[in-house]
């Protein structure tokens, strides 16, 4: 390495290391004034100076290591290495302007500079100073984060006027009065002023009350329905005081002196609960999914919802079962999702890699999201339904041999009628999420599924299939899509005569009957399904509701395929009824066990004797309600108001049927104004008004059975005498 190049290289150490020193002895202070800044105006404000501090530092860091320039490595070169006879400044002339004795100079120096050992011309650090400086900036960051902070003095709400009360002289009077409610941060939602001291708040809400009256009273407090009692402090010429609101309240201001009708007055609060989340799973569309052949990813999506907002992350619990009988294992993982959208609405979308978790033939897998709001200090977390992707079952290998002759195919499976109906009302309420061209496919799709059904039955009744439609079975493709319900079960609904005749197709093909098949034998030879007359199989009451449901079979389909499920809907139902009331034809009901009936006397008929027979005179006794109080205390309301009134009892009742009152403070504000003034016949009639939903319904009554006129008189004493 050349002279030139080694002096380069020690140049550029040595402004490596002032650089880094410059750094550290600045550096120190950002922790502080980041600190303090984030102390007075907040994080953001905090970040910017951090920033506006660390580029302050790098440019003072380049400041000092520019500061090393060749004159500073001229003076450092002839202070640290006495064999450049202080002669450095000849390494870095200009070649044409040296003598040549200079030029001799210069060769020896670069000579010894090749050859001698590496010189470090690096400053020392001052560590002293540098420890120094950063205890102190520790310090001061040390002290502001925890140095008390003053608390901000939150404005009181504006005073509005108070509702005119009479009072006499020398009576504290309330002439101003403010309510804020403070609701949690959490919500989101701005404080506000209630002049009226009532209103309705957030759970959690912090209210604060502010005062003023004329004269000053002694002494003030907020008096609340459960006896607590919340004293008022003055401050100067108003009171004020705070509170958590943790449920619904009544509460009334009392004030030493003042005047009956300012005391006796009632405010309330109602409290606004907050909702846990609402979830709603957008994919899959159903609880169990079959896998579908070559499906290597089953996709997932989620909508989370809530009154003030939902958690940023939701969890999703994934839970993968293998084996069958005893041998069931189960692996458990979850995985954490981020949402996207708004702060109260976020979509959950995941999709799972079948092949990464090990999911193989005959395995279940289970998924189950869970998503949390922004409550605080505790969240509320809600949970979707478990959606399960299940292996399909393996139909069997094909039969072989003997086996594989004898083996039949099964008979095909339609959708119901009842099926039906419940696709297309399911179609009507998610008519919303699928446009014009897909919703009238989908219901052309439920029109399809009927037309087959109506084919199926319109054979009993001699009609022939249209178009020679090829019927699904067991082994055919469409089979998937016909022979399946919504949750991918066989839909059965064949009466007592369809379920006899499944593979019974006049519009198929052809086919030579095997030999002693009942159906072959009666298709060959009676062949009576071609005319409505001949179809002697059936009954006429039975073919006329045969008919009947085929012809609101037609109005339905008819609607159906025109894209119109809702008018649909009503054909539907009538045939389902008529389909119903021809399996109940069809059935035999036997009594599970014989009557055992005593037997009848004929002496005795007719003749008017009644030994033996119970009286019917005989007074009915009322029956006891399960919870009287609230009844007698109804008719107890009723009566004068001299009359006392067991409200007590009430008010113990109502501590113990908390549940079953809708509104718990419209009877304490009842209860409460009787209390002032029990004459008050409008307040009995509003508490009699409340307890009238609470009554028990009485049971349903047994009228006496009529005596009759004096004519059926004569004939019943007539019976005796005439059986003698």
């Amino acid at each position: 390495m050349s002279a030139a190049q080694r002096i380069a290289q020690w140049h550029a150490r040595a402004r490596r290391s002032r650089a880094a020193y410059l750094a550290c002895v600045c550096g120190v202070w950002l922790l502080p004034l980041a600190a303090w800044v984030a102390r007075g105006y907040g994080a953001g404000a905090a970040s910017a100076a951090a920033a506006l501090g660390a580029a302050a530092v790098g440019w003072r860091a380049w400041r000092g290591a520019r500061a090393l320039d060749r004159q500073w490595l001229r003076r450092r070169l002839d202070a640290l290495r006495a064999d450049m006879d202080d002669s450095a400044d000849l390494l870095f002339a200009d070649d044409a302007a040296l003598s040549g004795l200079q030029r001799l100079q210069r060769a020896r120096l670069q000579r010894r500079i090749e050859t001698a050992p590496a010189s470090d011309l690096r400053l020392p650090w001052n560590w002293r100073s540098l420890a120094v400086g950063a205890s102190l900036a520790l310090a001061l960051a040390a002290a502001a984060a925890w140095w008390p902070q003053p608390r901000p003095q939150a404005p009181g709400p504006a005073l509005s006027p108070a509702p005119p009360v009479a009072a006499a002289p020398g009576q504290p009077r309330l002439l101003a009065q403010a309510l804020r409610i403070e609701p949690p941060a959490y919500t989101g939602l701005q404080a506000r002023d209630e002049p009226a001291l009532e209103g309705r708040a957030a759970e959690g809400a912090r209210l604060r009350w502010r005062l003023r009256f004329q004269p000053q009273p002694a002494q003030a407090a907020l008096v609340f329905h459960d006896g607590e009692r919340l004293p008022l402090r003055r401050e100067g010429e108003d009171w004020s005081a705070q509170r958590t609101l943790a449920k619904s309240t009544l509460y009334r201001i009392d004030a030493s002196g003042a005047p009956p009708a300012q005391a006796r007055r009632l405010y309330r609060l109602d409290v606004v609960p907050d909702r846990p989340p609402q979830l709603r799973v957008l994919q899959p569309e159903r609880g169990l999914t079959l896998l579908a052949p070559g499906q290597k990813a089953w996709p997932l999506a989620f909508e989370a919802s809530d009154d003030y907002g939902v958690a940023a992350t939701a969890r999703l619990r994934i839970t993968l079962v293998q084996g069958s009988g005893e041998q069931i294992s189960f692996r458990e993982r979850s995985v954490d999702l981020r949402g996207s959208g708004g702060a109260r609405a976020k979509r959950f979308v995941h999709r799972l890699d079948l092949a990464a978790l090990g999911y193989a033939v005959g395995d279940d897998l289970i998924v189950q999201l869970s998503v949390s709001d922004n409550r605080a200090p505790q969240a509320q977390t809600a949970l979707s339904p478990s959606l399960i992707l299940r292996w399909p079952a393996d139909a069997g290998s094909e039969a072989t041999g003997i086996e594989g002759m004898v083996k039949t195919v099964l008979p095909a499976y339609f959708r119901s009628q009842r099926q039906i109906i419940i696709d297309a009302e399911a179609l009507i309420a998610q008519k919303r999420k699928f446009d014009g061209e897909t919703f009238v496919k989908k219901s052309d799709a439920i029109g399809v599924d009927q037309r087959l059904l109506r084919l199926r039955y319109g054979q009993f009744l001699g009609e022939e299939a249209e178009g020679e439609p090829k019927l699904p079975t067991s082994d055919s493709e469409d089979d998937h899509d016909h022979g399946r319900d919504g949750d991918g079960h066989a839909g059965h609904e064949p009466s007592a005569p369809a379920a006899a005749h499944d593979d019974h197709d006049h519009g198929a093909a052809a086919a030579k009957p095997a030999f002693g098949e009942e159906g072959a034998v009666l298709e060959e030879f009676g062949h009576t399904h071609d005319h409505a007359e001949a179809a002697t199989l059936l009954d006429p009451q039975t073919r006329k509701l045969l008919k009947a449901a085929l012809d609101q079979m037609w109005q339905s389909e008819l609607h159906l395929r025109q894209g119109q499920p809702q008018r649909a809907l009503p054909f539907a139902y009538k045939a389902l009824g008529f389909i119903k009331q021809v399996q109940q034809a069809s059935r035999i009901y036997l009594a599970r066990v014989g009557p055992e009936l005593p037997p009848i006397d004929e002496s005795r008929r007719l003749s008017g004797d009644r030994a033996g027979l119970a009286r019917r005179e005989d007074a009915l006794t009322a029956a006891t309600a399960a919870d009287p109080l609230p009844a007698r205390l109804w008719r107890e309301l009723d009566a004068p108001a001299s009359q006392p009134v067991d409200y007590a009892a009430l008010e113990r009742w109502l501590g113990a049927n908390n549940e079953r009152v809708p509104d718990p403070l419209a009877f304490a504000a009842a209860l409460s104004a009787l209390h002032d003034r029990p004459d008050c016949g409008e307040c009995r009639a509003r508490l009699r008004g409340l307890l009238w939903p609470l009554l028990q319904r009485p049971a349903a009554t047994v009228h006496a059975r009529a005596a009759g006129d004096a004519r059926d008189r004569r004939y019943l004493d007539g019976l005796p005498q005439e059986a003698r």
